[in-house]
């Protein structure tokens, strides 16, 4: 898991597609986007944004990956708190993967909780399973972009 200000993921040395994702996030206005799915590498590179209604704890489920990575960015004056665990150390299935959807649910709880501030970006790879959304009574503009890693 990576956790920074979005302009500093330049920095990261992420291979694949990871230049071209954060490329995207260099040169456009976030917060301009409207809601909407962006296809910028077929299903490879998709770009979801959102207007998000933050959620109690109890209502976000750990998941993780196995094809992708997520890059989950705060903005707007948002303030989320996402949990993490070690994919590997989930033990307690709540919803088998979906291939199609390239995520499991897990009833595991978290082993820390990390608070994403507005402009900045959790990396989670497959190897992060993550419990995103916690931010009860927010309302904000979240990017989340999916990046295939497999």
């Amino acid at each position: 898991m990576i956790l920074d200000n979005i302009e500093n993921l330049e920095y990261y040395e992420l291979g694949g597609l990871f230049p071209r994702a954060i490329e995207f996030l260099r040169d456009n206005d976030l917060m301009s986007l409207p809601p909407c799915k962006i296809r910028l590498l077929g299903d490879d590179l998709v770009v979801n944004v959102q207007d998000f209604d933050g959620k109690e704890e109890k209502d976000c489920r750990m998941e993780a990956h196995r094809d992708y990575a997520d890059i989950q960015i705060v903005l707007g004056g948002g303030e989320e708190t996402m949990g993490w665990k070690a994919t590997d150390d989930c033990k307690n299935v709540l919803i088998p993967y979906n291939e199609e959807k390239d995520v499991e649910f897990y009833e595991d709880k978290a082993d820390t909780m990390v608070k994403v501030h507005s402009g900045q970006a959790a990396v989670f790879f497959p190897t992060d399973a993550h419990q995103p959304g916690i931010a009860p009574g927010m309302h904000y503009r979240k990017i989340i972009v999916k990046v295939k890693v497999r």
